[in-house]
């Protein structure tokens, strides 16, 4: 159990900073919340349409990426990759929400958010596959 320790280390650091993430859509989702007088729902206020969107997406995406990864980690995927997996995984969070925290912004923000969370996400998945499906027929 102690050789799993850095990978387990690794997906508690990103599971951490992905929760950094949250709370800062949830503080500036409650900011504007506040600044609009709108407690419940988004008021017809485009912006916090947008940002209750973002961080919609974020609940939608966190938790099943953390689960697949933790996974990983216990079958006993390289250190590298969960560095790998997490960092881009992070990374596309964090500009995908920046991109919806943001009255008007970029769209290099949501894509490249999109795509670098899509990528771990997808690399993610057809690598627990492919050890699953090795490991039953192997």
């Amino acid at each position: 159990m102690q050789a799993l320790t850095p990978v387990l280390a690794a997906v508690g650091i990103y599971a951490a900073l992905n929760m950094a993430v949250l709370i800062w859509i949830s503080v500036e989702t409650g900011r504007l919340r506040g600044k609009h007088k709108v407690s419940i729902g988004d008021g017809g206020v485009k912006h916090l349409t947008r940002i209750m969107r973002g961080h919609a997406n974020a609940v939608e995406n966190m938790p099943m990426f953390f689960v697949l990864l933790l996974v990983a980690a216990l079958l006993g995927m390289p250190l590298m990759a969960a560095h790998v997996l997490g960092a881009g995984f992070t990374i596309g969070r964090a500009l995908h929400a920046w991109h919806f925290i943001q009255e008007d912004a970029p769209g290099w923000q949501r894509g490249g958010g999109f795509t670098l969370s899509f990528l771990a996400q997808a690399v993610l998945l057809v690598g627990l596959f492919g050890h699953g499906v090795w490991t039953m027929i192997g």
